[in-house]
């Protein structure tokens, strides 16, 4: 006897959960628990890294987050204006600088200004701030130009109904641009902004390579730093989970943010 489409369509569904359990199941018997249990999910070396983790760690990653986000739109909406602009070398200026920092990994970003930049000005790193300030430098320079793509995608997106209805009351060019375009754009690009703060929120990581004092360490290298000194990978699980508890909020709002706007559209 034929199965019908829909009849079909379960027992496809069904094979395919029952196989995904099977999986499930496998993994978690041919794991070594006894051994695996110790080294990674360890309750007293977790016991011993709190507060800190929380009172340093994690409140640096989110403090170095939000500076590199704000330091990355306020320059990423002045690049956007210039690639956007008639004039020629604006353009130019604005996509070299665009094309440059999205093209080479942001460990190198943060490296050249952590460690080239003032060797090229003539002037010792803590003069300019310090690890950390040259460490988010870096980071800002990185996001801006990831983040000046983003606003220009979303400021050309805004029909162009809006500017001319806002030119033919008298608003001028300028006036037009801040107060009718823009405000307009950022509605469109609300959902990858967040999933840009979320990728800053990981690249704090790599601020290690200008170094760290012993106030300034974020999640990963106050977890390496504990795993060294207990010669036990729990601090690393600590790590992972206090990241997915932050980010994990942040994607499923963003992926709530994308479907409103479908339907608003």
């Amino acid at each position: 006897m034929a199965l019908r489409r829909t009849q079909k369509q379960k027992l496809y569904r069904y094979t395919v959960y029952a196989v995904l359990i099977a999986l499930v199941v496998w993994a978690a018997l041919a794991t070594n628990w006894a051994k695996l249990g110790p080294l990674f999910f360890n309750p007293e070396v977790a016991a011993k890294m709190f507060p800190g983790i929380i009172t340093t760690a994690l409140f640096n990653t989110l403090w170095f987050t939000a500076v590199a986000f704000a330091g990355g739109l306020l320059l990423g909406i002045f690049l956007a204006l210039l690639k956007m602009s008639s004039i020629g070398p604006f353009r130019w200026i604005a996509t070299a600088w665009i094309e440059l920092f999205r093209g080479l990994p942001a460990i190198l970003t943060i490296f050249a200004i952590g460690f080239i930049l003032p060797i090229a000005v003539g002037v010792s790193g803590a003069k300019l701030g310090g690890p950390v300030v040259l460490g988010l430098v870096g980071l800002i320079l990185v996001a801006s130009a990831y983040m000046a793509e983003t606003i220009r995608a979303g400021l050309q997106a805004v029909p162009k109904g809006q500017t001319e209805a806002a030119r033919s009351l008298g608003m001028s060019p300028m006036k037009t641009t801040f107060w009718v375009v823009v405000p307009q754009g950022f509605r469109i690009i609300i959902p990858p902004l967040t999933n840009e703060f979320v990728l800053l929120l990981k690249d704090t990581s790599l601020l290690f390579v200008v170094g760290t004092l012993p106030w300034s360490k974020e999640l990963t290298n106050f977890a390496r730093d504990a795993t060294t000194q207990n010669s036990n990978a729990t601090p690393l699980i600590m790590a992972a989970l206090l990241y997915l508890i932050v980010t994990i909020p942040l994607t499923r709002y963003t992926a709530y943010l994308e479907r409103r706007m479908a339907r608003q559209r």
